[in-house]
């Protein structure tokens, strides 16, 4: 699926010069942008899923702790 992604002149210029860094194309530096940011994303959902799951099994437990 083909986008345009409208950067300011100064993030077009900070991607240009991290992607001729990093030896790929800006297009690549961007693709692996969006990777890392739904990858943090969903490794965010999963914790606090994992939490939800903990403080509701450990609920009593919990309570009483705090008693």
């Amino acid at each position: 699926m083909a986008m345009t992604l409208r950067l300011t002149d100064s993030e077009q210029e900070a991607l240009r010069q991290r992607a001729e860094a990093e030896g790929i194309s800006m297009q690549e530096a961007a693709r692996r942008a969006v990777r890392e940011f739904v990858a943090k994303g969903e490794h965010r959902d999963r914790v606090s899923s994992a939490a939800a799951l903990v403080l509701d099994r450990q609920a009593d437990a919990l309570r009483r702790l705090g008693e």
